[in-house]
């Protein structure tokens, strides 16, 4: 396999922002009168399907499924009682929360999920902080179900005890 085609079809990848995708595809399209592989993504959460090219995917942030290993290094960041985000006002807090987002980290994604989620418990959040918020929640739960092969209601269920 070549250094720029790691993933194979059929294999499982994050793709920051959106979350676990499937490789259902590598095809070869040409452009601009230049031939260029890319992997065709179907993320599974929402059926959306992208295009990435090849050599370009670890640029575009796609990577494997955490291990086991860091399963519990995302569990110990949601439990950790520290707050990665204490800028005011809202709309600054939103920026810092939407970079760690679409950082592709499942360690930064957890903490957005574990900050927004003590925040809603001391007050009301704004719109987006709620979306903001049900996005990290997706992507954590698809992530880890994955990674712990397990069911994502299990996931949930787990993630609801442990953030109270």
């Amino acid at each position: 396999m070549s250094q720029s085609q790691q993933f194979k079809v059929g294999d499982n990848a994050v793709y920051p922002a959106h979350g676990v995708a499937q490789i259902t595809a590598i095809e070869t399209r040409e452009i601009a009168g230049r031939k260029k592989d890319f992997y065709i993504l179907k993320i599974l959460d929402s059926g959306m399907k992208l295009m990435i090219p090849t050599d370009g995917a670890s640029r575009a942030g796609l990577r494997d499924v955490i291990s086991k290993r860091d399963v519990k290094k995302v569990m110990d960041i949601l439990k950790d009682p520290k707050v990665a985000v204490t800028v005011q006002p809202w709309n600054k807090r939103f920026r810092e929360y939407t970079e760690m987002l679409t950082s592709g980290s499942a360690f930064e994604v957890a903490k957005v999920l574990r900050d927004l989620h003590r925040v809603k418990n001391e007050k009301e959040l704004s719109f987006s902080e709620r979306r903001l918020l049900e996005q990290a929640r997706n992507l954590v739960v698809a992530e880890l179900a994955l990674a712990k092969n397990c069911d994502v209601e299990r996931v949930q269920r787990e993630l609801d005890s442990l953030l109270g």
